[in-house]
This record gives structure tokens, sequence and C-alpha cells, in this order.
């Protein structure tokens, strides 16, 4: 799997399981989503994000 389809899958998890969590928890959950919606927002600006640096470094892509 590559690290774009990898990181497309974490975020749009991520996303489902803060608001699952702002809904059920703690309303301030709802900050980890904006923070998810940000990072994808400047990574189709910048062509970097911080995760991809970590699936890199795991080796997720590499054959």
């Amino acid at each position: 799997m590559t690290v774009e389809r990898t990181l497309r899958l974490i975020a749009g998890a991520f996303v489902l399981i803060s608001l699952a969590l702002g809904t059920w928890v703690h309303p301030y959950w709802y900050w980890f989503t904006a923070f998810v919606g940000l990072n994808l927002l400047q990574s189709g600006f910048t062509d970097w994000c911080p995760m991809m640096t970590i699936l890199k470094k795991l080796g997720v892509g590499a054959k």
C-alpha cells in the first residue's frame, strides 16, 4: 500500500473516531477533528504532512 493511500485511511479514521469521541465523551475532541482537517489542508498546499514522514520511517510503501 502506498504512503498516500495509508495517509488517507488514517486521516479518515482519525476524523471518524474524533467525531464519535466528541459526541459521546467530550466536545473538546472536536478540536482534534479540526487539527486533522487543518493538517490535510496545509498538506494540500505544501505537499508535506507529518504523518507521511512517520509512515515513511516505518517503511510503509517501501518495497
